[in-house]
């Protein structure tokens, strides 16, 4: 268990005193320091609503012990290194962390907005770090629900109901464009064939209050839902998503044969896993019909265990890791290229040092390869490497 020390208080984070505790340093101004190492890692409370929430300081990810929950890869291993500080920018002082993104939160008469799906890059995302792309915001928010992370005792505790609930969590404290991100984030309730009515009720209210015309600009939502269908509609095409059965989001012509074709790897991995989701973020706007039309939009697909991966090779890995009962964080993109390499995932074995691994997809071209041996030889963390296709796995250091 976690434990923290409070001026000359030290406690673990079940403690009946914790939330007297935190409020108190929140009050105070101190930093609690966390007990996974020594000294201690010095870390702030922010207060979210009426809560009190324990937080690493902004670039110390890396200083707690790997086994430490709030240990993070070291920045030049992680796509989430080359956004912060300027696309997400966290204040220690207020707890508020101010989100840039790429894509537009409003539309203007009929013209739609930048597509998400019309970019360079097959992931749909642009390489700039001075902005989120939606992709990007995704995977900002798994990582801060802690959705890329496993042990072994998680198996089995993870369904849409808690996916939902950190989610939102994760969502607290956080702005953009001068407004808190919980007002315009929408995620699914977990269906619920007894509560149908007031489930829904609360969809239609929470989509009403942001969706009224403000002038010539009609604001946007952004959805995180499971997708549970794709389909052709009369005009257009849909997407099902799950828990959310009788409302379904309209895909205009353009829009859907982008999605296609920038997130084929990522449909063709959701339909070859039966046993895995795929994630959707998305941006729309509702109709004065109450129709919802989707303006952006991203995918990401996830395991069973709802750990994201590229490709098949990555879900192999995740597969063997977690049969060994191997604790590990998975590395997210946020805005980096699919020709950027990047460690796929950090072992994070208990009283060991932690392990980048990193995979080789087998259409990578000379430049990957060279930038994976600067990667490689400029980090101070052991590294293992799979050149999938061209050789089997190696034995994993566990």
């Amino acid at each position: 268990m976690k434990r923290i020390r409070i001026g000359e208080t030290e406690l673990p984070l079940d403690a009946a005193e914790l939330k007297e505790r935190l409020e108190q340093a929140h009050a105070l101004h101190l930093r609690p320091l966390c007990q996974c190492c020594s000294p201690g890692v010095p870390m702030y409370v922010a207060k979210i609503g009426d809560r009190y929430v324990l937080k690493r300081m902004p670039e110390t990810g890396p200083k707690h012990d790997p086994s430490c929950d709030s240990y993070e890869a070291p920045y030049e291993l992680s796509g989430f290194g080359h956004v912060a500080g300027s696309a997400i920018q966290e204040n220690a002082e207020d707890g508020v962390t101010i989100l840039k993104l790429d894509f537009s939160l409003s539309k203007t008469g009929a013209r739609s907005a930048p597509s998400q799906t019309n970019e360079s890059d097959a992931g749909g995302v642009a390489t700039d770090g001075s902005k989120l792309s939606l992709r990007s915001l995704l995977h900002y928010l798994w990582d801060q629900a802690e959705f890329n992370r496993w042990r072994p005792g998680m198996a089995g505790k993870r369904n849409w109901a808690v996916i939902r609930k950190f989610l939102l969590e994760a969502a607290e404290g956080k702005t953009t464009k001068g407004r808190s991100l919980l007002d315009v984030l929408y995620i699914p309730e977990m269906f619920n064939s007894e509560r149908e009515a007031e489930i829904t009720q609360r969809r239609i209210a929470f989509m009403n209050r942001i969706a009224a015309t403000e002038g010539s600009r009609r604001p946007l939502l952004v959805l995180i839902g499971e997708m549970k269908e794709l389909a052709p509609a009369r005009f257009g095409h849909r997407i099902v998503v799950k828990h959310l059965p009788k409302f379904p989001f309209m895909l205009n012509e353009d829009v859907h044969r982008r999605m296609t074709v920038k997130f084929a790897n990522e449909l063709s991995l959701w339909d070859a896993t039966p046993e895995a989701h795929l994630i959707a973020v998305a941006t729309f706007g509702l109709a004065a019909t109450g129709v919802a039309s989707v303006e952006t939009i991203a995918l990401m697909v996830v395991n069973e265990n709802w750990i994201p991966f590229e490709h098949s090779y990555d879900a192999m890995l995740l597969d063997v890791l977690t049969r060994r009962r191997a604790s590990y964080l998975k590395g997210l993109r946020y805005n980096l290229s699919a020709g950027r390499p990047l460690a796929s995932v950090l072992l994070r074995e208990d009283g060991r040092a932690p392990v980048a691994m990193y995979i080789v997809p087998p259409n990578a071209d000379d430049a990957y390869r060279a930038a994976l041996a600067e990667l490689t030889n400029e980090s101070e963390m052991t590294a293992w490497v799979w050149t999938a296709g061209d050789a089997a796995m190696p034995p994993l250091p566990i």
